[in-house]
């Protein structure tokens, strides 16, 4: 006889096996090679803080509320610590109060998008278009005129402040 407690061990087993096949097929995998920079993982961990290869390369988060580039207000560009490329425009940042810098819009072609299950929830993460580095997760729930959240690791980006 099938009973409730036999569903949920079914679906709580279907999601275990869902985040483990997501843990061996990560959405870096899934990305594939279609990024124009490619680099060995040695060769990474030379060119990256420790911290900045756990996020781009191995797609950690940093703490919340542990950037300096959260109170970063100045007029200027966050780019990819991996590679350089122009990712976002400081008037696109807010304060989303997440802990992460965030940002309503990246610039054109600067970023790709995967669908990640590492928490057991589809999200939309984030990577850097040129070298595939993990950014962060674009979120629904941010401000005009786009609607969208990009909630950023500070840690991944660099800030160069615009000269007049």
């Amino acid at each position: 006889m099938l009973t409730r407690r036999h569903l949920l061990w079914a679906g709580s087993s279907g999601l275990a096996l869902l985040a483990l096949a997501e843990g061996m097929f990560s959405s870096r995998a899934r990305a594939g090679d279609d990024f124009p920079i490619h680099h060995t993982a040695k060769e990474w961990r030379s060119m990256l803080t420790p911290e900045q290869y756990a996020v781009l390369r191995e797609e950690a988060t940093e703490r919340p509320f542990s950037s300096p580039l959260n109170s970063e207000h100045r007029a200027g560009e966050f780019s990819c610590a991996g590679c350089d490329q122009p990712l976002f425009d400081s008037g696109t940042k807010f304060d989303s109060g997440t802990g992460w810098p965030s940002f309503w819009a990246p610039k054109d072609n600067a970023v790709a998008t995967t669908t990640d299950y590492k928490i057991g929830l589809a999200r939309t993460e984030v990577h850097c278009s040129k070298c595939g580095g993990h950014l962060g997760h674009v979120f629904n729930d941010g401000p005009a005129p786009t609607g969208l959240r990009y909630c950023m690791n500070g840690t991944a980006l660099t800030f160069t402040p615009k000269t007049t």
